[in-house]
């Protein structure tokens, strides 16, 4: 999986496109500039492909909603039980409602998935902070429960992160090389039980390892470890749902070698898809030093949205009218 420069595909970008190892292209801010401008860019990107694409953008709420002018604004799932030890029907149906509309509203511009929700604990860690639904993993799991069956209402399939847990490490693994130390038993009672609950009650479709090393378990981080990948998710948890690797620019990947290196290591895990982001010339690269053996998979296809409503038919449906009423009383609350 690999990005796109700007507003509209350049010659080039096509070309990449209709590279046989191409099999999805993920969104970013600087994609967007427009409803009518979003939907022609992702007709032309699934135009040039050569491959059914999988779009995804990450677009969780609050500070990571990648389209925001004309898109309704998310909120930080963080704040729909802030400070508070139990959850209400309220907050469930909060969390359900704001998943169903997130997906709606992204799928109404035939993009497949949103990189959510975020399932790491709220604990020490900067950079998860707020996105985090729950400092308390029992009343995590209630709302990210609620919140994924929002959008699976709207067609949409789930991918939890970072798996096993990225909220009790302080370093932020964009710019660093997170390592949690703590104990195996509290890192496995903890951070994955939320992982392991959600995928046991049939919630989640795809994860997305954290690039954090976990020296009780393996040397290497999450998303590279044969450990962690087959053993403990496929294996022990008998999950059998996508894998898909972070960033593999993002510097808590860096040590692993070239970006050709890191993808084979992450293949070679056990995951299913390579994200290569911000970073063209490295894209180009994996796709040219891959072996033609990681084409995209029937699994990965499986993630493809089961709906088809335009974003005009979207507004005038009664349940997105209701859940635009939800979200501007959760803001006047």
């Amino acid at each position: 999986m690999l990005d796109v420069s700007s507003f509209e595909l350049t010659a080039v970008e096509k070309d990449v496109l209709d590279h046989p190892l191409v099999g999805g292209v993920i969104l970013f801010s600087r994609n967007y500039h427009d409803q009518q401008q979003l939907a022609e860019l992702v007709r032309q990107i699934r135009h040039h492909s050569r491959n059914e694409l999988l779009v995804a953008v990450d677009h969780e709420g609050g500070r990571v909603q990648r389209f925001r002018d004309s898109f309704s604004a998310i909120p930080a799932m963080g704040s729909i039980a802030a400070n508070q030890d139990s959850i209400t029907d309220e907050m469930r149906t909060d969390a359900n409602t704001f998943g169903w509309l997130m997906a709606s509203e992204l799928l109404a511009f035939d993009i497949d998935i949103s990189f959510a929700p975020v399932l790491d604990i709220w604990g020490i860690s900067d950079v998860i902070g707020d996105r985090s639904f729950h400092q308390q993993p029992d009343l995590l799991i209630e709302l990210a429960s609620a919140f994924i069956l929002g959008m699976r209402s709207a067609g949409m399939k789930s991918t939890g992160k970072h798996f096993p847990g990225h909220g009790n490490v302080k370093e932020d693994s964009h710019i660093a090389m997170p390592i949690d130390k703590r104990n195996k038993q509290v890192i496995f009672e903890q951070d994955m039980r939320v992982f392991s609950e959600l995928h046991h009650k049939g919630l989640l479709d795809a994860v997305m390892p954290a690039h954090v090393i976990y020296p009780e378990v393996d040397s290497m981080p999450a998303g590279f470890s044969k450990i962690w990948v087959e053993q403990i998710l496929r294996q022990q948890l008998a999950f059998n749902g996508v894998v898909f690797t972070d960033d593999l620019s993002m510097q808590g990947a860096a040590h692993l070698g070239s970006f050709v290196e890191r993808a084979e290591t992450a293949l070679q895990a056990g995951c299913d898809m390579a994200l290569v982001c911000n970073h063209p010339d490295a894209a180009i690269a994996v796709l040219d030093g891959l072996s033609r053996d990681y084409v995209p998979t029937g699994r990965v296809r499986s993630m493809r949205k089961t709906v088809d409503l335009g974003f005009d038919q979207l507004q005038q449906s009664v349940q997105y009218k209701n859940a635009i009423q939800r979200l501007e009383q959760f803001y006047e609350s």
